[in-house]
């Protein structure tokens, strides 16, 4: 009987301290973004420690261009070092980076190809503290090192929010 009654206190206790927590291991969403290879993206971040995470991203931007439609679909992973801003509980600021690989679609040769980008990230993450919500907001300037239609420069600017579930 006194080990059933320790184990249901501790269960309880450990759950108490796990939902009161604002932080978080892993979540997944949406990342709708202003850049030419994205525009929505499914979104994962995991955290590897307490202040490095990796975010994935997978997403697609459709196009139409005088007669011409084609769609880029994205995958990028970007590392992602965090630091808590004080005054509010589950709020944090991040700097890091990444890589994102890109192919067009097309029936145009001249709108299809593949691209490969790095970027530079930073942002700002919060976690709501009473509901299984996080949200960020990001800049990743990229820069194509190989890039698909040749009428873009090989700099595309991007910013995006994003709403993932935590877990």
């Amino acid at each position: 009987m006194k080990l059933k009654m320790t184990l249901c206190v501790a269960l309880a206790f450990t759950a108490t301290a796990l939902f009161a927590q604002s932080d978080y291991k892993q979540s997944i969403g949406l990342r709708f973004g202003s850049g030419y290879y994205d525009v929505v993206s499914a979104a994962y971040k995991t955290f590897l420690n307490e202040a490095g995470a990796l975010e994935v991203n997978a997403g697609f931007h459709p196009y139409g261009v005088t007669g011409y439609r084609w769609v880029n679909a994205s995958a990028s992973v970007s590392y992602q070092h965090h630091f808590p801003i004080k005054p509010v509980d589950g709020l944090k600021w991040f700097v890091g980076g990444g890589v994102v690989a890109a192919n067009s679609f097309s029936s145009n040769d001249y709108y299809k190809g593949f691209s490969l980008g790095l970027f530079p990230t930073a942002g700002a993450d919060y976690k709501f503290s009473k509901i299984p919500l996080a949200v960020s907001a990001d800049v990743r300037p990229t820069i194509h090192v190989v890039k698909a239609v040749d009428y873009h420069n090989s700099f595309y600017p991007n910013a995006g929010v994003s709403a993932r579930y935590t877990f």
